[in-house]
């Protein structure tokens, strides 16, 4: 099967991984960077470049589109699916994760537990759009962040308040979530792949910190995901309509909470520490998409 992986870095770990384990398995895989792939839009066909000829005829692409191309990244992957080719991850379902606003009413609308979530625009609001919440510590997040930038622990009401009206000031885009102190600065996350979780690792906040991204200085352990764990990722992971997905879980004492689905999860924090083959049954499901789409295309014709 002929694959295309959206990255801006082949040198990546988790883009080189991908490319490693289709090649392994027989199939064509190329690195294509989205900011270098343009694009023609028109009522009798599409068509698409990169770097000056024409790209066509990939059974499966899978994105690996940062946050700072969310835009164009996803117009290029949705391009893509107009031509034909499947994708776990689909441009819709990138822009529905990256909004963590939208992404969270989209999980509670659906029964899924997640912190108290509380959004606002009007400064003359936030003294009760904080009562809305609750006492803090409150927990302040810039709507697009990742990796752990962009998020604040306020543990008093006057912090909280001058936060908030910071963040407005500068027109940032941001939530507040209740803070759940049981968690002790440690989160699981689940990794989703097609209908199930294929690995799970808990990491840990280092001290003197609550966020437990590895990239901040957090460890990472193998864990075993509850049952009841392993349902509450996968639901998100397709409320959201992602097939491949990061999701990252608190345990409260009310139970499993989401904090975050990630539609582009990085591959070496988890293959690291629980030795699981993720690239490779990430690229089954490559290709058994890739097939049905290759079917479909077939009976189209």
């Amino acid at each position: 099967m002929k694959f295309a992986i959206l990255s801006r870095n082949a040198k990546l770990y988790s883009t080189r991984r991908l490319v490693e384990a289709a090649r392994e398995r027989g199939h064509s895989a190329r690195v294509l960077d989205p900011l270098r792939c343009y694009m023609r839009i028109a009522s009798d066909g599409f068509d698409m470049h990169y770097k000056g000829r024409s790209i066509s005829g990939y059974d499966a692409v899978l994105p690996r589109i940062g946050a700072s191309i969310t835009r164009y990244g996803t117009a290029v992957l949705h391009q893509f699916e107009l031509m034909g080719s499947y994708t776990p991850n689909g441009a819709d379902a990138i822009a529905r994760a990256r909004d963590k606003l939208r992404a969270h009413q989209l999980l509670a609308a659906q029964g899924i537990g997640m912190p108290a979530t509380v959004f606002g625009d009007n400064p003359d609001d936030t003294t009760d759009l904080l009562s809305m919440l609750g006492p803090p510590p409150h927990v302040v997040k810039l709507n697009e962040s990742s990796q752990g930038a962009g998020v604040i622990l306020t543990e008093k009401p006057s912090a909280s308040r001058s936060v908030v009206e910071t963040l407005r000031g500068l027109y940032a885009n941001f939530l507040v979530q209740e803070f759940i102190a049981e968690a002790e600065g440690a989160d699981l996350r689940c990794f989703v792949v097609g209908d199930e979780v294929v690995a799970g690792m808990r990491r840990q906040a280092p001290k003197g910190d609550f966020r437990s991204n590895l990239h901040r200085g957090g460890t990472a352990e193998p864990v075993e995901p509850s049952e009841d764990e392993c349902r509450v990722a996968i639901r998100a992971a397709k409320v959201l309509g992602l097939g491949v997905a990061g999701v990252d879980l608190i345990r409260a004492h009310r139970g499993p909470l989401v904090l975050e689905v990630n539609a582009s999860p990085g591959l070496e924090g988890i293959e690291a520490a629980t030795g699981v083959d993720i690239a490779g049954k990430i690229v089954e499901l490559l290709a058994n998409g890739g097939k049905r789409s290759a079917k479909l295309r077939a009976s189209i014709l």
